[in-house]
């Protein structure tokens, strides 16, 4: 079951390489950031940034219900560990949200 869920979050990061360049402007700027439930929030919210986060959110919701019917396991089970390994793999100076819902520079 853990292997399946490590091999899950890796899948889980694939569909975030199409946004790659826009994502990780947005990162870089400051404006959003990922949080511990696998969803990018918005850090400063700019229009551009909201349609940007709302977009990728739709995207990674619509892939954690998949993976977790597929699985058999709760779309909160995928998506917090997808949160976990995004939280991991944030470069430093970037912005993530603490479980106590604060945002931090890592």
């Amino acid at each position: 079951m853990k292997k399946t869920l490590w091999t899950l979050a890796a899948a889980l990061m694939l569909p975030l390489a199409a946004f790659a360049l826009n994502l990780d402007d947005a990162k870089g700027q400051g404006l959003l950031g990922e949080q511990p439930d696998g969803f990018l929030g918005v850090v400063q919210a700019t229009p551009e940034a909201v349609a940007l986060a709302q977009d990728i959110n739709q995207k990674r919701r619509d892939a954690y219900l998949q993976i977790a019917r597929k699985n058999g396991i709760s779309l909160e089970q995928v998506a917090n560990l997808a949160g976990q390994k995004a939280i991991e793999r944030t470069p430093k100076g970037q912005y993530i949200k603490t479980p106590e819902g604060q945002w931090v520079r890592k």
